[in-house]
């Protein structure tokens, strides 16, 4: 098996930074200066691990689902005490859904998608997300022997309830509190998809 190249194995290691950057200072806001004076590098150190600001965001989105799937996965392997693999995400997502503010990267790419590769990137984040969701339904529906729904729709609209659940966040429409029942509630109605 071949070891990573440093390069490889240093983007991962800066990553999490140029991603909370973007984060929290936005697509336009975010300077490479500032990219390197968090990461506590030299700018040019940057432009060898990625050839600009714009394929630092293009990362940074990627991100948002590696680290999502990556907590979700490690969440699978644990013990689920006969709760399905759904119920188990939709238990740990109305808890901590949105914690790290890395959906921001996401809402400062809605904003650039007249940008064709962030279009791109956003589009194939997106679809990720709503196939791993699509397929945890699927199997919860099949393992409760529930009436068989539209799954698609439904991971499509679990993505909208997480992304009301944010803009409820960052808008201070809906409290911490709120945030948990408004996932746990009507996430468990799709989840379901129409009962028995």
């Amino acid at each position: 098996m071949a070891r990573p190249s440093l390069k490889t194995q240093r983007r991962r290691e800066l990553l999490p930074v140029v991603a909370r950057t973007f984060a929290e200072l936005g697509y336009r806001r975010t300077t490479t200066a500032e990219l390197a004076r968090r990461c506590e590098i030299q700018e040019n150190i940057l432009y060898r691990l990625w050839p600009d600001k714009k394929a630092m965001f293009l990362a940074a989105i990627e991100y948002v689902f590696a680290a999502a799937t990556e907590t979700w996965q490690q969440l699978l392997e644990r013990d689920g005490r006969g709760r399905t693999p759904a119920e188990r995400l939709l238990a740990y997502e109305s808890q901590h859904h949105g914690e790290f503010g890395l959906y921001r990267i996401v809402f400062a790419g809605l904003s650039e998608t007249d940008d064709p590769e962030i279009r791109k990137t956003l589009r194939r984040m997106y679809g990720r997300f709503h196939e791993f969701i699509r397929d945890q339904l699927r199997a919860h529906r099949r393992a409760k022997c529930l009436r068989p729904a539209d799954a698609d729709l439904a991971a499509w609209a679990v993505i909208g309830l997480g992304t009301v659940a944010n803009i409820g966040r960052e808008l201070g429409l809906v409290n911490a509190n709120r945030r948990r029942r408004l996932i746990a509630c009507i996430g468990r109605l799709l989840i379901e998809g129409g009962g028995r």
